[in-house]
C-alpha cells in the first residue's frame, strides 16, 4: 500500500499560506502608510472597525505594552487622526476616538492598497490565474465564515 501524496499537505500548504499573507499584509501596509508607521497604521486600521476604543484595549489587541501604544497614539493625535479623552467612569483610562481625518487616512489606505494590488493582478496575473484567486478567495472566506 503506497503513502505516497499527489499534492502538498494541507500542513505545508498552511504554512505556505500564512507566510504568503504575512508577506501581502506588509507589501499592501508599505503601499498605503505614505509617512506613518506600521503600527500607526495597524492601530488606525483597529480603530477603523469601532471608531472608539481605550488605549489599553489597543495594546492588547495589537499585542504591545500599553506604554507602546500609548506613544503610537500620542503620534496620531499629533497627526490630527484621534482624539483622547478620559474615560468617564474610569479617569485611569483613555478613551481613543477617530477624527475625520483618521477615517479618511483609513480610507485611503484601503484605497491605495486595492489599486495597487489591481494593477499587480492587471500586469501579473493571467486570467486563469485571476480565476484561480478568485477561487481561493471564497475557499477562505468560506474557512473563515466557521
Amino acid at each position: 500500500m503506497s503513502t505516497e501524496q499527489t499534492g502538498p499537505s494541507p500542513h505545508q500548504t498552511a504554512d505556505d499560506l500564512r507566510a504568503v499573507l504575512a508577506r501581502l499584509l506588509r507589501k499592501l501596509r508599505e503601499t498605503t502608510n505614505e509617512g506613518i508607521t506600521p503600527s500607526q497604521a495597524s492601530a488606525l486600521a483597529r480603530l477603523g472597525k469601532g471608531g472608539v476604543s481605550t488605549v489599553s484595549a489597543l495594546a492588547h489587541a495589537e499585542r504591545v505594552r500599553p506604554q507602546s501604544m500609548a506613544t503610537i497614539v500620542e503620534a496620531l493625535e499629533g497627526r490630527g487622526f484621534v482624539t483622547r479623552s478620559q474615560d468617564p467612569s474610569d479617569g485611569r483610562r483613555q478613551i481613543v476616538e477617530l477624527t475625520d481625518a483618521g477615517w479618511a487616512q483609513i480610507a485611503g489606505q484601503r484605497e491605495a492598497g486595492v489599486a495597487w494590488l489591481d494593477r499587480a493582478l492587471t500586469e501579473q496575473v493571467s486570467p486563469a490565474e485571476l480565476l484561480t484567486l478568485a477561487a481561493a478567495t471564497s475557499i477562505l472566506e468560506r474557512i473563515l465564515d466557521r
